[in-house]
């Protein structure tokens, strides 16, 4: 059993960690009040963005001169994974349920016959993946989203990837984020970039005839046009998927440390019951020692 002056200190330091743990969501807390504002107004633009490709895309890909990014190599054999993760943890399972989206689809790829290269965003995605899959990563990138995501490092990863794929390194490429919904809930979502893919949640039944029925004049060119929207959706695609992310770390960090600051507070509960208990036991004991000593005089 502890002796008193053991549960005296093992009670210090969870009250030192509860501390800490409670500053933790009380700053994640005040980071996702404005993570969640840049995540969710970035949404309208992003998909405004994909309906204007969308109906580019329809009248161009079957051209000959459609852009590559819009008609793809023609294969499916390389896949290219682009997967945004944090630079720091304690942040519940938000990197684990990723890693655990990723290993299933590399694994799934894999024992289809296919080729996959990964590109990580966020320290603990480069890390984790150096160790298990070190031969797959093409391009790590780290402290992107420190202290707020930016556009200029969705611009880095995008320039990397449009390397990539003029040099015909892969076929596909997907990016696979958390998509915030609220502070206790992250979806991982993958989202193809190249080749570019119409949304499949065209279910505003009023937009889509009159999509259908509309005719457009472009100037210049579908082809054209196209050309120069595609490198900056996919600039676009990825800030978004980096501000989402950063939304739903903010949101899972302050749920682990308010479960965290809770799960002290009861251990501080239940060490003090230890503690009362012995330190009663003890006076006791040193009570039938006095009194035994006095009846034997």
């Amino acid at each position: 059993m502890a002796s008193l002056k053991e549960l005296r200190s093992r009670i210090a330091s969870v009250k030192s960690t509860q501390r800490i743990t409670s500053a933790m969501k009380m700053v994640a807390a005040a980071k996702l009040k404005k993570a969640q504002e840049n995540a969710e107004a970035s949404r309208p633009f992003t998909e405004r963005m994909e309906r204007m490709l969308a109906s580019l895309a329809e009248s161009a890909k079957n051209s000959a001169t459609a852009p590559r990014m819009l008609a793809g190599t023609g294969k499916d054999d390389v896949h290219l994974m682009v997967v945004v993760f944090s630079d720091r943890g304690l942040c519940g399972g938000f990197n684990t349920s990723l890693a655990r989206f990723t290993r299933s689809r590399v694994a799934e790829l894999r024992s289809a016959g296919k080729t996959v290269k990964l590109v990580t965003i966020g320290r603990k995605g480069s890390m984790l993946f150096r160790r298990e899959m070190g031969e797959l990563l093409v391009a790590t990138y780290d402290d992107l989203a420190s202290p707020a995501p930016a556009y200029g490092g969705a611009e880095m990863v995008k320039e990397k990837i449009a390397e990539l794929f003029e040099e015909n390194e892969f076929d596909v490429c997907t990016v696979v984020y958390n998509k915030f919904v609220s502070a206790l809930v992250q979806e991982v979502t993958p989202l193809q970039l190249i080749p570019f893919l119409p949304p499949e949640d065209e279910d505003d039944e009023e937009a889509k005839p009159k999509g259908a029925q509309a005719v457009y004049e472009f100037e210049p060119d579908e082809e054209s046009i196209l050309s120069e929207l595609l490198p900056n959706n996919l600039s676009i695609q990825i800030f978004r998927a980096m501000l989402e992310s950063f939304a739903s770390e903010q949101g899972a960090r302050m749920t682990a440390m308010d479960n965290a600051t809770r799960n002290a507070g009861d251990m501080i509960n239940n060490l003090t019951i230890q503690f009362n208990r012995s330190r009663q036991a003890q006076i006791t004991k040193e009570l039938i020692e006095i009194i035994s000593g006095a009846e034997a005089l």
